[in-house]
């Protein structure tokens, strides 16, 4: 199975696997999490919002030593009160008494930085949470929200990024991997479209049609790897340093694919004609 790639979590030393496990719209029960965590896919992404932190604290509790979990506070709780009691209860969903990642799902410009980051800050001393990441954050907010931190470093920021949604690699990208901040890639196969199992995905005009030049790109680089859609898509993704896709699956079988995307590289020029094919808009 997968020989799992390592990615370095921020500066920290803590190394995380390339593929992790997202859960937004999860419900496959605690099988494909178990298997995804035995294939090296040790991360588990949650949220405060997903309502399925208490489905990932019952998938790890016989083995929360080897699993790293991040979850967040949703962007509408970021006042300090509301900071700490939403951490209190996702540590009571998961069943664990720290979480590894704690992250601001988005940025609200009506709470003062300060105060939130305050709050994150406190928590890390009062050693329930270990790490401090954001979500959907700009460079100036991330700029700004590090600006508030006394002595922790923001490790990560987790956005949308695939082969279809690449407007990080204008600025966001380059300066996350200049700073050593790590990037999760939510989203990683556009809500499947990527994949080839037929969901329509977030699209553009023009883009994604039967007919689309990118996909059948795709499907060629595929077939010349000898690997699915799905793992060539997330190897496009994580060939980018400091970048972790989290891909969701309720299924043993995909989950297994998915881990698979990890153990090999594409060649410079299949990721050159890869992103050429999705550089430009699809005929229509």
């Amino acid at each position: 199975m997968a020989n799992m790639e390592l990615v370095e979590l921020g500066r920290t030393g803590v190394m995380l696997p390339e593929i992790g496990l997202g859960t937004w719209k999860y419900g496959g029960g605690p099988e494909p999490l178990r298997r995804g965590i035995q294939l090296g896919a040790f991360l588990i992404d949650t949220a405060e919002m997903y309502r399925t932190e208490d489905a990932v604290g019952h998938a790890v509790r016989p083995i929360r030593e080897q699993v790293f979990i991040a979850t967040k506070v949703l962007g509408s709780h970021l006042r300090r009160s509301q900071v700490l009691r939403a951490a209190e209860g996702s540590l009571r969903q998961l069943g664990v008494d720290v979480i590894d990642l704690y992250q601001i799902h988005w940025p609200d410009p009506n709470v003062p930085i300060k105060e939130t980051m305050g709050a994150l800050e406190e928590l890390v001393d009062r050693k329930l949470v270990r790490y401090i990441g954001v979500s959907n954050f700009s460079i100036s907010e991330m700029q700004a929200a590090q600006a508030a931190l006394r002595h922790s470093p923001i490790v990560s920021n987790q956005v949308l990024y695939n082969l279809r949604w690449r407007e990080i690699e204008h600025d966001l990208l380059p300066y996350c991997q200049q700073h050593g901040v790590t990037v999760l890639a939510y989203t990683p196969l556009n809500d499947g479209e990527l994949a080839g199992t037929g969901q329509r995905g977030r699209r553009r005009p023009g883009q994604g049609g039967p007919k689309d030049p990118a996909l059948a790109v795709l499907a060629q680089v595929a077939a010349e790897t000898g690997k699915t859609q799905a793992q060539v898509t997330l190897n496009w993704c994580t060939a980018h340093p400091r970048v972790i896709a989290i891909p969701k699956s309720d299924s043993v079988a995909r989950t297994e694919e998915n881990c698979g995307a990890s153990g090999w590289r594409l060649t410079a020029s299949q990721m050159q004609r890869l992103n050429e094919a999705f550089a430009a808009p699809a005929a229509p």
